[in-house]
């Protein structure tokens, strides 16, 4: 029953939506969608959004809705996680009073990961040359193989010439072998396809995935931090995840199947009160960190269930950092722990941002200190100055950064369309074929 009338609301939304598309100005419009376990939210961008002058964007529209059928970082109710993404880009679109016809989604689940690999060419004495580049590039596709995941971002971390590291753009120069390393970061097939799936079922086009800790990376970080070094830590509703930027290049990924919904559930089980009132407890008096007199200061929570008779959970303050302080420590310790196992390169100075909803929990900047012994701070959307106060947090970078790629790159090895478009594996390529046919074949067997 309550599955014929979500079919029958998605379906009044269907024919609803189609009139108010074809009323409004159509014209080519970015959209991003931040699928989370919290909020889902849409971002609008019109051509005319970018500024190149000064790198900054104007969104024409937002919107955001509470998050269903969502739970951790996976789609639990493929019906409720379209209607939230069909409901969350309608508002956007009210606003920008344009029609969206696709979106690119961010994600930090499906088991995502990066991986790394290197190659070279020989190359003659003549200046290196945009096909020298492709060999490279192609050279360096050809060791990837990926059974069962999907590239999301395929980027060029360095050139090097010879003995030369650290190249940004080595055409025209001289050498005898080029080299070049990228980073792969991808998730798993499966996931990827549930997540156009769910997008098409909200009467959309799919237009791909991007990770969230990059993206948000994209939004929060300053050049100057890509340049020196750089964590960019996403703490999402479902998932805590990080991008680690060194030389002005991502160079690693890193997921945890642990977020802020998580300290939400602890507390709900620590005060025997219900979701709801739970995350109710934490914003308004939730810390990770000790403050005074939080022994002496009681705090009250309604009791689970729908007895009338049932007294309130009054218990001190100092239980519910208590509750929340050993999660948040533990979470980023294991994050800690698994950079170190990954073998990233870190740079020593590196700074660590915090972006996601979850980082604007009182006492978090402060344990990220204490955990990472670096300098912390808290990362909002930058270059989008003219957004609403109620969409500039940390909780926004992801969102905004989809658009931040789509206007200023960085420029992939691997176009996304490209990468959205791949599909199952065909006829092995003669290896007799140029660099271009061997990317193409490359898509096609492993994607």
């Amino acid at each position: 029953m309550g599955v014929a009338k979500t079919m029958a609301r998605q379906e009044d939304r269907k024919q609803a939506g189609d009139s108010l598309k074809a009323a409004l100005v159509r014209q080519p419009v970015t959209a991003a969608v931040d699928l989370g376990a919290s909020k889902v939210a849409c971002f609008v961008m019109k051509p005319d959004g970018v500024r190149r002058s000064d790198r900054t964007l104007t969104t024409a529209g937002v919107g955001y809705v509470q998050s269903r059928g969502v739970k951790g970082a996976t789609i639990s109710s493929m019906d409720e996680a379209a209607e939230a993404i069909a409901l969350a880009v309608e508002r956007a679109e009210s606003v920008a009073g344009v029609s969206v016809q696709g979106v690119t989604v961010s994600t930090a689940g499906g088991q995502m990961g990066s991986d790394r690999v290197s190659a070279r060419v020989s190359i003659g004495a003549r200046p290196i040359t945009d096909n020298d580049c492709s060999r490279a590039l192609a050279a360096a596709l050809d060791m990837i193989r990926l059974p069962g995941r999907r590239p999301l971002h395929i980027l060029p971390i360095a050139w090097s010439v010879d003995s030369q590291k650290g190249v940004r753009d080595p055409r025209a120069m001289f050498g005898k072998s080029l080299g070049v390393d990228l980073v792969v970061v991808s998730i798993a097939e499966t996931i990827y396809q549930t997540l156009g799936h769910c997008v098409e079922r909200a009467h959309l086009q799919f237009d791909g995935v991007v990770a969230s800790p990059f993206v948000s990376a994209l939004a929060a970080l300053e050049e100057d931090e890509m340049d020196l070094g750089a964590i960019c830590i996403d703490m999402g509703g479902g998932v805590t995840s990080a991008a680690v930027f060194s030389g002005g290049s991502l160079v690693h990924v890193e997921c945890l199947p642990v977020g802020g919904e998580h300290v939400t559930q602890d507390i709900a089980r620590g005060f025997s009160t219900s979701r709801a009132a739970a995350e109710r407890l934490k914003t308004l008096h939730g810390s990770a960190i000790a403050s005074a007199n939080e022994d002496r200061e009681m705090i009250e929570a309604p009791p689970r269930g729908d007895d009338p008779g049932a007294s309130p959970v009054i218990a001190p303050r100092s239980l519910l950092k208590g509750i929340i302080a050993p999660r948040v420590e533990e979470t980023l310790e294991l994050l800690r722990e698994r950079l170190k196992a990954s073998g990233a390169l870190i740079e020593p100075g590196a700074g660590i941002v915090l972006t996601g909803g979850a980082s604007q929990l009182a006492g978090v900047r402060e344990v990220a200190v204490r955990v990472f012994d670096r300098p912390v701070r808290l990362g909002r959307p930058r270059r989008v100055p003219h957004l609403a106060d109620a969409v500039t947090g940390p909780a926004f970078c992801a969102a905004a950064g989809i658009l931040h790629r789509a206007a200023f790159g960085p420029r992939e090895a691997v176009s996304a369309k490209a990468l959205a478009g791949a599909r199952v594996r065909r006829e092995p390529l003669d290896p007799s074929a140029g660099p271009v046919a061997k990317v193409a074949a490359w898509l096609r067997d492993n994607l």
